[in-house]
C-alpha cells in the first residue's frame, strides 16, 4: 500500500497500541512513543511524513511543539489530539498551525480518514500564527464537551482565520450570538467592533436606515447625519440576528452588499466601502420562507456560505452538569450563594425537554440560588420549579402547537398565492395571521396561569397594561378574582 511513515506521541499506552495497530492495518509505517522530547528527536532527525500528537503529555504540552515543528520542517504536517475538549483547545491548535484538531474520543474510521487526507492533500504554506488568544478558560463563552460541541468547536477553529460569512441556525436560547461573538473574539477581526443587531427588534421603516445610516434631511426627523451599523462594525464584526425577520426591501440592499462589498446610506449617493465580516442568525427555516416567496432565494445562498446548526438542550444533555456548575461560577458576582444539585436531582435536569434551551436552564440556577436557603437542591425542588417554569405542561403540546399555527400560515398563504398569482401583497398576511392566533394565545396563557394576568404577561412577553388592553380589545374572559 502506502510507505509513509507516521510518528505519534501520546503518554497513554493503550491509545498508542490501538493507533499503531489501526494504521498498520492499512499500510502505514508507525513509531510511537510517550513523550515530546522523543518525538521532537524524530522530526528534527527528519523522520516522518506526519505527526500525532496528544497535548497533555509528561514532559512538554503538545501544542507548544506545533510551531516549533512548522519553523523546522514547514511541510510536516502535525494532527493535534486532546481529551481537554473546549473551544480554546480549538482555536489554539488550528491557531498554531496544527492540520487537523481531534477531541477524544474519536472515531477510528474518521481518525483513518484525515490521516490520508492530510498525507494526500496539496500542501499550502500556513500563514503565520496571529496574537496569542486569552489562556483563561473561565473566559470562554462556550460550554460543552459533548460530541455535538466538539464539531462545533472544530467548525469554529477552521473559521478563525478567515473572512467567510457563516449562517447560525438554532432554537431560540441555544446561544448563537455566543457562537458569533467566539468567531468575533478569537478570529483574525478581534481588534474590531462588534456590532449586533437585532431584526425582529426594529420597526420595518427603520430597519434600512439602522444598518446602512441616513443623510440630515433623508426623512422627517433626520436633523444629521446618522452612522449605521455597517459604518459602526468598520474592520469589525456585524452580527444579524433574527435574518429571517428581515422585510423583504432590506433583504435587496443588503444584497447588494454581499454582492458589491459596497454601500449607501439613506438619502446619500457616494459608495462606502464595506469593511465587515458578516454572521447571520435565524431560529427559523430560512429555507421555508424562500419556498413561500419571504425571503430572497440569492441573499439565502449569499449567507449560507458556512452554515452552522446549533444543537438544542435536549440533544447534548451530556453538557448539562458541566453548564450548572458553569451559571453556578458566576453567581458570586451576583451576590447569590451556589447551590448543590444531589444525584437525583441533576438526573431529573436531564430527562427534561428544555423548550428554553440554555438560557431556560442559567435562569433555573439563578432562581434555585435566589428562593432557596438550603445548600443542597434535591429533586422535589427541581420538580416543582420545572412544573412550574411549564404552566399547563405546555412543553409537552409543543408540536401540536406549531403545526397548528404552521397550518393557519400555511392556509392563508395558500389564499394569497390564488389570489396574487404568488406575489405576495405588500401587507396584510400578518395582520390576518396575527387576529386568528392573538385571541386563543392569550386565552391559553391565561388558562395556563389560572387567569393571573401578571403571570400571562410574562409568558407572553407583554407589559401587563398591553395584555389588559388586548383583553378589553378581544373581550376575553378571565377568571373572577384574579388579575
Amino acid at each position: 500500500m502506502t510507505e509513509a511513515t507516521i510518528l505519534i506521541a501520546d503518554d497513554d499506552r493503550a491509545i498508542r497500541t490501538v493507533l499503531t495497530q489501526a494504521l498498520g492495518r492499512v499500510g502505514y509505517q508507525v513509531r510511537a512513543t510517550g513523550n515530546a522530547a522523543t518525538l521532537w528527536r524524530w522530526v528534527s532527525d527528519g523522520d516522518g511524513d506526519l505527526v500525532i500528537t496528544d497535548v497533555a503529555m509528561p514532559d512538554e504540552n503538545g501544542l507548544d511543539l506545533v510551531p516549533r515543528i512548522r519553523k523546522v520542517r514547514p511541510d510536516l504536517r502535525v494532527i493535534v489530539m486532546s481529551a481537554q475538549n473546549t473551544l480554546l483547545t480549538a482555536v489554539r491548535a488550528t491557531e498554531r498551525g496544527a492540520f487537523e484538531y481531534l477531541p477524544k474520543p474519536f472515531d477510528l474510521k474518521e481518525f483513518i480518514n484525515i490521516v490520508q487526507r492530510a498525507l494526500t492533500e496539496p500542501k499550502i504554506r500556513p500563514a503565520d500564527a496571529g496574537e496569542a488568544i486569552a489562556s483563561n478558560e473561565e473566559k470562554l463563552p462556550l460550554i460543552g464537551r459533548s460530541a455535538a460541541m466538539q464539531e462545533i468547536y472544530r467548525i469554529l477553529a477552521r473559521l478563525m482565520a478567515t473572512d467567510l460569512t457563516v449562517l447560525i441556525a438554532g432554537e431560540s436560547g441555544t446561544g448563537k450570538e455566543l457562537i458569533a461573538r467566539a468567531l468575533h473574539d478569537y478570529g483574525k477581526r478581534r481588534g474590531g467592533p462588534f456590532i449586533a443587531v437585532n431584526m425582529a427588534a426594529i420597526p420595518r421603516e427603520l430597519i434600512e436606515s439602522e444598518l446602512f445610516g441616513h443623510e440630515k434631511g433623508a426623512f422627517t426627523g433626520a436633523t444629521a447625519r446618522t452612522a449605521g451599523r455597517f459604518e459602526q462594525a468598520d474592520g469589525g464584526t456585524l452580527f444579524l440576528d433574527e435574518i429571517g425577520d428581515m422585510p423583504v426591501e432590506a433583504q435587496t440592499r443588503l444584497l447588494r452588499v454581499l454582492q458589491e462589498g459596497e454601500y449607501t446610506t439613506v438619502g446619500g449617493r457616494a459608495p462606502i466601502r464595506a469593511n465587515v465580516r458578516i454572521i447571520a442568525a435565524t431560529h427559523r427555516d430560512l429555507r421555508q420562507l424562500v419556498t413561500h416567496g419571504l425571503f430572497r432565494e440569492d441573499l439565502y445562498y449569499r449567507l449560507n456560505v458556512v452554515p452552522i446548526r446549533i444543537p438544542p438542550l435536549r440533544e447534548r444533555i451530556e453538557d448539562i452538569p458541566e453548564l450548572v456548575r458553569h451559571f453556578q461560577s458566576g453567581l458570586a458576582a451576583q451576590g447569590l450563594p451556589a447551590k448543590n444539585l444531589d444525584m437525583p436531582a441533576m438526573a431529573r435536569l436531564q430527562t427534561y425537554r428544555w423548550p428554553g434551551n440554555v438560557r431556560e436552564l442559567e435562569n433555573l440556577v439563578r432562581r434555585l440560588a435566589a428562593l432557596y436557603s438550603h445548600e443542597r437542591i434535591g429533586v422535589d425542588v427541581i420538580e416543582a420549579e420545572l412544573a412550574d417554569s411549564a404552566p399547563g405542561r405546555m412543553e409537552t403540546g409543543d408540536d401540536d402547537s406549531r403545526d397548528g399555527l404552521s397550518a393557519i400560515v400555511e392556509r392563508h398563504l395558500k389564499a394569497y398565492f390564488a389570489a396574487h398569482r404568488s406575489e405576495l401583497p405588500a401587507a396584510g398576511l400578518y395582520d390576518r395571521v396575527l387576529r386568528e392566533i392573538e385571541r386563543p394565545l392569550i386565552e391559553l396563557s391565561l388558562n395556563a396561569t389560572g387567569g393571573n394576568q401578571i403571570r400571562a404577561a410574562q409568558l407572553l412577553g407583554l407589559n401587563r397594561n398591553t395584555l389588559r388592553k388586548k383583553i378589553r380589545e378581544l373581550d376575553i374572559e378571565v377568571m373572577r378574582g384574579v388579575k
